[in-house]
């Protein structure tokens, strides 16, 4: 469900419906609007907002529905995914099937993805300033940040629960090593998101639309273009684009590296296949990015390389999950260290 609504996310920016609903509305805002005159005083709000005079001026309530139907559908799967987790939460409890460690960590999850929605009202709510069609990047790879945060943290506890003990590994330098290295494409792959969400909130993917040059240039003019330099980072298409690019290359080649040391360094057959599975995720979403670039940001490729960008995301986990018993040094006792 998390990786639905990761997709779903993706959409509903991709579409331009994120603005569409006006209210925050917790509890009454899963009810649709049930009536012509609901779905005219919705229209009326809409507006109001510059993206509607700029962007959809005249498109009519037809045109109205079809945007508020999306961004409806991705408020009411977060909701659906609250009840998901906290009903049967509560009947695991009253039987006693979970101790209370796992007990409170859920329900941290649970507070924590209502703050998530909070999140996503906050970044929403900058998209109707007077001088904005869209929501505020920053405030668009918060909630993309914090999404993902939650979804790591909510499979690490899930594979900790159906794996609580780590199976033995060879206590090698190899895969010791391997660990380390996926560890360390796991925090470049969460900056390359990053980046991917300031690339996104600012629209840097309709420009420089080929690869692997820029306008025919490795590093495209107009990079440093901004003063202090840090802004072109976060506001400079040329530079938002450009780093996105070079840090999904350096993540490709870091995971490229791990799977040739992980390979060879005698792992156990889970381990092992959760490296060639990790190498085949890292393909698709690489071939996803050039495609969406080449395309110019097409709806559905878009929405699958923001999909694929959370598989890639899980399957670093999954590796690391599995090479728990790689962190004890060359020689020790074959132990199975806490999860």
């Amino acid at each position: 469900m998390l990786l639905g609504m990761i997709a779903l996310g993706g959409a509903t920016r991709l579409t331009g419906s994120g603005l569409s609903i006006m209210e925050w509305q917790p509890i009454m805002g899963a009810l649709p609007p049930l009536s012509h005159a609901d779905w005219e005083e919705k229209f009326a709000l809409y507006k109001q907002i510059p993206q509607y005079r700029i962007l959809h001026q005249g498109f009519g309530l037809a045109g109205f529905q079809h945007i508020f139907w999306l961004e409806w559908i991705h408020r009411f799967w977060g909701r659906l995914i609250g009840l998901t987790l906290f009903v049967p939460l509560l009947w695991f409890a009253a039987i006693r099937a979970i101790d209370w460690r796992l007990g409170l960590r859920l329900v941290a999850f649970f507070v924590l993805g209502g703050l998530q929605g909070a999140i996503g009202w906050f970044m929403v709510a900058s998209g109707f300033d007077p001088d904005s069609t869209a929501v505020a990047p920053a405030k668009l790879v918060l909630h993309l940040c914090f999404a993902l945060a939650l979804y790591a943290a909510i499979l690490w506890t899930a594979l900790s629960v159906r794996d609580p003990v780590p199976a033995p590994l060879p206590p090698t330098t190899a895969a010791r090593a391997t660990r380390r290295l996926a560890i360390g494409a796991l925090g470049l792959a969460a900056i390359t998101i990053v980046a991917g969400g300031f690339t996104a909130g600012t629209h840097a993917g309709f420009s420089f639309n080929s690869f692997p040059l820029m306008d025919g240039r490795l590093v495209p003019a107009g990079y440093a273009s901004l003063h202090p330099f840090w802004r072109n980072w976060f506001g400079n298409i040329a530079a938002v684009q450009f780093d996105h690019r070079l840090l999904a290359t350096l993540t490709a080649l870091l995971v490229g590296l791990t799977l040739l040391v992980g390979l060879r360094a005698g792992l156990p057959k889970r381990a092992h296949d959760a490296l060639m599975l990790l190498g085949w995720a890292l393909l698709l979403q690489y071939a996803l990015g050039v495609t969406t670039l080449l395309l110019v940001v097409p709806v559905w490729a878009g929405t699958l390389h923001q999909f694929c960008a959370a598989l890639l995301l899980t399957q670093l986990l999954v590796v690391l999950h599995r090479l728990r018993g790689a962190t004890r040094a060359a020689g020790d006792p074959v132990a199975a260290p806490a999860a």
